[in-house]
């Protein structure tokens, strides 16, 4: 046993020195936990944000402005009013993805009972701002409504106040929840990338055989390049959150980070083995790319990453918790999210490292039949 630990631990170190003297799998390292994670945070919004908007006042009252008026930034740029004529026009040419359309006695009508409509048109083709900005807009004509029937005491008595409390995010800010995904699902990428790429590297330069000649076992060489991959990834994902989320963004983590970057090694663990199982079914680097590919796409957008996992058909939850990203997301969320024990995250790295045996198993009996093809 213990010459096996020592195999594994001068095998990583030296998947460690040949990493370092790849240029292009460093840079890709220092570009994915950095830059990457800024652009993505800072660029894909999912929360309405400066939408443009125009306004068709054909009531000019005093509800109409105050609808107007709160129409503000950063969600809204300044209204602008424009003719009824203008209005096709000017949504065909897209120059506003919002357009409301307030009807002539707006305001009498309502003060009457009589229940008028304010029609708001909405270019689609914007799909996030054109679904949350259309949500974001109904409030605020609600709210606007309500308010000024109270101050003109024509609906004095409101038997319901609902009150509104967003818990983790009081802000909804789209960054505080992309920042963190950000490096979440690069550490999926570089996972497969990293490990996959170090195991093809060797049979393209045929190194794979200078260790057959050696007194090793495929179980040395496996864990080696599991656990020198994991923890520069590991490294780099802690130097990004504590960096670039935290320093950079301004992005708080409420939760620990060192129980994520645990939480994170055990996922490195599982992915990783896929990734050498990966490795053992291609020929070729071009191969292996191209079989990643749909591994990426499924892990990504079926893992709850990017949109609720509770949303998506039973029958495919059911597939997708034999996906270890799937458990994954949801340790990470909750840790950083919410704050988490592991008393809350124990069933979800449990899970994680049960998938990772039996990937490593699979990998192994891979591994060893591919190398006993190449003697």
């Amino acid at each position: 046993m213990q010459r096996w630990i020592e195999n594994v631990i001068h095998f990583g170190l030296k998947e460690i020195a040949s990493l370092s003297r790849d240029f292009v799998m460093v840079s890709l390292i220092a570009y994915v936990f950095t830059l990457a994670v800024y652009s993505e945070a800072t660029s894909m919004r999912t929360d309405i944000n400066d939408a443009s908007v125009a306004v068709v006042d054909a009531d000019q009252s005093t509800l109409s402005s105050r609808i107007k008026d709160a129409l503000q930034p950063p969600y809204f740029r300044t209204p602008r009013e424009i003719d009824r004529s203008e209005l096709d026009q000017a949504l065909d040419k897209g120059q506003y993805t919002f357009v409301l359309e307030i009807p002539p006695q707006l305001e009498a009508d309502l003060l009457a009972g009589r229940g008028p409509s304010i029609q708001i048109n909405v270019d689609a083709t914007a799909m996030t701002q054109a679904a949350v900005g259309t949500a974001y807009i109904h409030e605020i004509i609600v709210r606007e409504t309500a308010s000024f029937l109270k101050q003109s005491r024509a609906n004095p008595a409101v038997p319901v106040d609902p009150v509104i409390r967003a818990l983790f995010n009081q802000n909804l800010e789209a960054l505080r929840f992309t920042a963190s995904m950000g490096v979440i699902n690069n550490v999926t990428i570089l996972a497969i990338i990293l490990v996959g790429a170090a195991v093809m590297r060797e049979r393209e330069r045929g190194t794979i055989e200078h260790l057959l000649v050696m007194p090793v076992r495929p179980s040395e060489i496996v864990a080696a390049k599991i656990w020198a991959n994991g923890l520069i990834i590991l490294l780099a994902a802690g130097f990004s959150l504590h960096v670039v989320v935290q320093f950079v963004l301004g992005v708080p983590i409420v939760g620990s980070v060192e129980l994520f970057l645990f939480g994170a090694a055990v996922y490195l663990f599982a992915v990783a083995s896929l990734s050498i199982l990966l490795s053992t079914i291609a020929n070729s680097m071009p191969q292996f790319a191209l079989l990643s590919i749909p591994v990426f796409i499924v892990l990504f957008l079926l893992s709850g990453s990017f949109s609720p996992f509770e949303s998506m058909p039973d029958f495919l939850q059911d597939i997708m918790y034999v996906s270890p990203a799937t458990h994954f997301v949801r340790f990470a969320q909750s840790v950083l999210y919410r704050g988490a024990g592991i008393d809350v995250v124990w069933r979800d790295l449990a899970i994680m490292s049960a998938l990772g045996a039996t990937f490593l198993t699979a990998a192994l009996w891979r591994f060893r039949a591919m190398l006993a093809r190449q003697s």
